[in-house]
């Protein structure tokens, strides 16, 4: 955004750079610069002599500049691109008598005032003042770019007010309604062109911000991982309001714990380092399992250690005291088997006792005393008694990783499945910990593999949490006979979403061999397991879908992204490759009309392409061998988005298909040498086709993709097939060229244009009797490019008749400029949002 025009920059207290001008060539130092404000001298050409001062890292203030013509004082009201070509160039000053008048600094290298006075400025932060030198429009990208958000994403605003007045020029317009909304959460409702954000509060109003305004506001669910801040004197300030603070949640600063109730404010209750306590959503942060393999382990040993660890040796350490009600657990705490049967002997009644808020029975199987617990049972001891938070004493041996005290108690008659208050079963416990051992007793015993505990996981679930460590267990469960790897939990992962989320292998494998008709079902979003393997670059698994579970790698979600979209959209260069080989359109449009090519272009144009494998990733690697193996020299300071992009061209995507904006590759492909590199791959692409040559790289031949047909085609020898694959019809059989199969029959083979078998374009459908068979004629209606240029002129037309601050209704006020607004909008404006001029009319239209 363009700050305060009155205000800029000042390197680590340096006095303000002057300005001066004289008769010559102007150097354009000053254009797109955030650091000089002005004053005239003359309106005939000069140049800036000015040493520009350096945007410190941190918070900066320039002071304001007070400017005098000619004998007469005036003031520095407004710096701004003459066009959209240029970024601050030009200034308007306000002189005593109430004129105002544009001046020069730095359009066309040329500039007309100087500063020689100074006044107090307000406060900004680094990222809302432009980069020196570069476009608005640029500017405007670059900053959308650097904050990602997304339709549905929450988002707040924190600004002072003045603060967001001063950056909501040119970025939506101010109202003074808007400061109502701030620091209340609202949804991103979509991107404007230029970058800005659309968000809606409620069900009738919705502001356009600057980028820069908003914060991301994460929601966090019952049952989420987080980890608390640990800078005190933050975590106390962001408290104010919201839970407050006390020094009791000290040991709570930097753990990790889980979101347990959110309340309707927005405060969460978390239990964490043995405590529950009501934080601020600013307070806590995703815990994120990769920062720390074992972290979960470690979190949840001190939670044992703060717990049940805790009791015993509060049980340890009381007093011997025979006639204590509680003094049979104490025993069984201090493993004395003898002691223990002799109080059973002289007060049985008292099996039951709870002592710390547990049984003997329970404290035994924790601790695994397998002789211990025969005797409690031989005394009738409550095998299923709960203790405060609904764990029985099947719980305790999973808790303590006690396979062989569980399996006393299953063969004792327990409840296997008995649940405690988070809806958990023995098995649930032991499957979050990791104890196999116990997962196998517990699995042999004929445990309820299916049960879904307060989130709707089921043991499954969990186990492809805990990442690759707990393969064993995967092994166990996915082998028991009645599993259900369809079920689905409280977020709508079926199980081989969640393993492909997590990037889980085996256990894909595993699912896909019990349910293959999983690999395309959709969430609510409509991803599929590839979606979200794509997503997360996990190119193992993205092979196993492909390959063993043969899914449709051209499947869109609601956002009509493939997955070759989001592999593209998050510079995931390793399975660009990958999904191409497999079939994955490179034309396939998105909502917005953009292709994969315009997806590589627009985000990852300054991104660097590090193909050193470092990391383990060799993705980066092989897509350069690809292209210098089509004749594309590599190059070290190679981008992702080039790289991408001519890999792409390379292999067929249009250079000059045209997205819903009316913009094509070539026209965002800005600088000359991608831009003749995208050429030249597009005409190496165009010279293979006209001489029938086969695609670089190890283009393979798979089984079919799971198409809207459905089709089951495995990879059968030779090119023949007994009947047509699509209507189950004996017929004669038609020949694809070139890939030379036979199929379809003659009916089904009019209307398609790739083989089904090995998804190569067909070029030719010839009969028995080598005549060709015609394709079905195109459905009627109007051309493809007739039908975008009539939206192209629809949107124009809307935009020419929308209120520029809102959005949402239509231009009914128009000022003296030539702009307008509509009338809630507009009669709130001092100033123009669009040419910033004064308003001094308005005239009502009625349409």
């Amino acid at each position: 955004m363009d700050p305060d025009p009155q205000a800029g920059v000042q390197a680590s207290g340096t006095p303000t750079s002057s300005v001066t001008a004289a008769r010559s060539t102007g150097c354009g130092g000053c254009a797109g610069s955030a650091v000089c404000a002005w004053t005239t001298t003359s309106a005939r050409s000069a140049t800036c002599t000015t040493s520009m001062s350096s945007p410190t890292p941190s918070t900066a203030t320039r002071p304001l500049t007070r400017a005098r013509g000619e004998g007469k004082p005036g003031r520095v009201v407004d710096i701004r691109g003459w066009d959209v070509e240029t970024g601050r160039s030009v200034a308007s000053v306000t002189w005593a008598d109430g004129t105002t008048n544009v001046y020069r600094v730095g359009h066309k290298g040329k500039v007309d005032l100087k500063c020689v006075g100074e006044a107090a400025g307000g406060f900004y932060y680094k990222d809302h003042l432009p980069r020196l030198g570069k476009p608005a429009e640029l500017q405007r990208r670059v900053s959308a770019d650097s904050q990602p958000f997304q339709h549905g994403d929450k988002v707040k605003c924190l600004l002072d007010t003045d603060v967001l007045r001063e950056m909501q020029e040119g970025h939506g317009g101010w109202n003074p309604r808007m400061a109502e909304f701030i620091g209340q959460t609202g949804t991103v409702h979509r991107i404007t062109d230029r970058g800005d954000v659309r968000v809606q509060f409620n069900h009738e109003t919705r502001w356009t911000f600057h980028p820069g305004a908003l914060t991301k506001h994460h929601s966090f669910w019952v049952g989420d991982v987080v980890r608390v801040i640990g800078d005190l004197d933050t975590v106390k300030r962001l408290q104010a309001g919201h839970g407050e603070w006390t020094d009791d949640m000290a040991p709570a600063l930097g753990r990790v714990g889980k979101v347990v109730k959110v309340f309707g404010d927005g405060n969460l209750r978390v239990a964490v380092a043995g405590q529950r306590w009501t934080f601020s959503p600013s307070c806590l942060v995703a815990y994120r399992p990769e920062e720390d393999a074992n972290l979960d382990v470690a979190e949840r040993a001190r939670e044992n250690k703060s717990s049940l660890s805790v009791a015993l040796d509060k049980l340890r350490a009381q007093k011997s005291d025979p006639e204590h009600p509680g003094r049979l657990v104490v025993e069984v705490a201090l493993g004395n088997a003898a002691r223990a049967l002799d109080l059973l002997r002289r007060r049985p009644e008292q099996v039951d006792t709870k002592n710390q808020g547990r049984t003997a029975l329970q404290v035994a199987a924790y601790l695994g005393q397998v002789e211990l617990i025969r005797l409690l049972l031989q005394a009738r001891a409550g095998v299923d008694l709960p203790d405060d938070e609904g764990n029985t004493a099947l719980h305790y041996a999973a808790l303590g990783n006690q396979p062989e005290a569980t399996r006393v108690l299953l063969s004792a008659g327990c409840r296997a499945d008995a649940i405690n208050s988070t809806q958990s079963t023995a098995l649930h416990v032991a499957v979050q910990r990791g104890f196999l051992e116990v997962v196998r007793a517990l699995c042999e015993r004929g445990c309820d593999v299916n049960l879904p505990d307060a989130h709707s996981d089921t043991p499954l679930h969990s186990a492809i949490s805990a990442g690759t460590g707990a393969s064993g267990i995967v092994e166990v469960l996915t082998e028991v006979p009645n599993i259900d790897v369809t079920a689905t939990n409280s977020q709508g992962f079926t199980l081989l979403h969640h393993a492909s989320l997590k990037g889980h292998a085996l256990a894909v494998r595993k699912i896909l061999a019990r349910a293959r008709q999983l690999v395309d079902a959709k969430k609510e979003d409509g991803f599929t397991a590839l979606h979200l393997a794509a997503l997360n670059n996990h190119r193992e698994v993205a092979q196993i879908l492909i390959r063993e579970g043969r899914c449709d790698v051209n499947v869109r979600n609601r956002k009509l992204q493939s997955p070759l979209h989001l592999a593209v959209q998050q510079a995931h260069v390793g399975l660009v490759p990958l999904l191409v080989d497999a079939g994955c359109s490179v034309n396939a449009e998105d909502e917005e009309g953009d292709t994969a090519l315009h997806v590589a272009l627009q985000r990852h144009q300054l991104l660097p392409l590090v193909a050193d494998g470092a990391g383990g990733d060799p993705g980066p690697l092989q897509l350069l061998s690809r292209l210098q193996a089509s004749g594309l020299p590599g190059s070290a300071e190679l981008t992702v988005g080039a790289a991408v992009a001519c890999f792409l061209a390379l292999e067929g995507a249009d250079v000059s298909y045209t997205n819903h904006r009316g913009r094509s590759p070539l026209d965002l492909a800005a600088e000359g040498r991608v831009l003749k590199a995208l050429q030249g791959c597009a005409q190496r692409f165009r010279e293979r086709q006209a001489g029938g040559g086969a695609a670089p790289g190890p283009r393979q031949t798979l089984g079919t993709p799971n198409t809207v047909t459905n089709l089951h085609v495995g990879a059968a020898p030779g090119p023949e097939a007994a009947e047509c694959l699509v209507c189950s019809e004996l017929a004669l059989l038609v020949l694809f060229s070139p890939c030379q199969h036979r199929t379809v029959c003659e009916e089904c083979a009019r209307r398609m244009k790739k083989c089904i078998r090995c998804q190569v374009v067909v070029s030719k459908k010839l009969r028995p009797d080598g005549s060709e068979v015609a394709s079905a004629a195109p459905a009627p209606g109007p051309p493809r490019q007739l039908v975008e240029e009539l939206q192209s002129r629809y949107r124009q037309m809307e935009e020419r008749i929308t209120c520029p601050i809102c959005i949402d209704s239509h231009i009914r006020l128009v000022f003296q400029c030539g702009h307008g607004a509509c009338a809630p909008c507009g009669s709130a404006l001092s100033a123009c949002p669009i040419c910033r001029q004064p308003i001094r009319d308005r005239i009502q239209i009625f349409v």
